[in-house]
């Protein structure tokens, strides 16, 4: 069973920036896929980026440029957001799975088993 905690969400305003960070129980480094999700109210929840186990990274249209997925070290994995936009605002949730994903799961829920309990980012305009 892996543990995600993520951190780092806050309320800032529109063109600003935050760090999100997700820290697991075991580690993660080359051998789990790892994603950032969001979910406003009201909405599905949507994948904005993915780091593949082999380090690869995949980014949502509507983040492109502006977030970025690193690993900074065996259990962290962060998520850089610049220039933030209102329609940002939302739950941001961790996932992780085992293993390398093919290219059509790795934006999808249905790709993950595990999931952190989020933390809200709120962008005002």
């Amino acid at each position: 069973q892996v543990q995600l905690v993520e951190s780092g969400g806050d309320s800032v305003q529109a063109g600003g920036s935050l760090r999100l960070s997700c820290v697991a129980s075991v580690n993660t480094y080359n051998r789990y896929s790892m994603a950032w999700f969001r979910q406003a109210p009201g909405k599905d929840r949507e994948g904005v980026a993915h780091m593949n186990s082999d380090g690869h990274t995949t980014y949502a249209d509507s983040v492109k440029g502006r977030f970025t997925i690193s690993q900074d070290n065996a259990k962290n994995t962060l998520l850089e957001m610049n220039s933030l936009k209102p329609e940002d605002t939302a739950m941001y949730y961790c996932a992780a799975v085992l293993g390398r994903l093919s290219w059509w799961k790795i934006l999808r829920v249905d790709g993950y088993n595990y999931w952190g309990q989020g933390t809200q980012v709120t962008v005002s305009s």
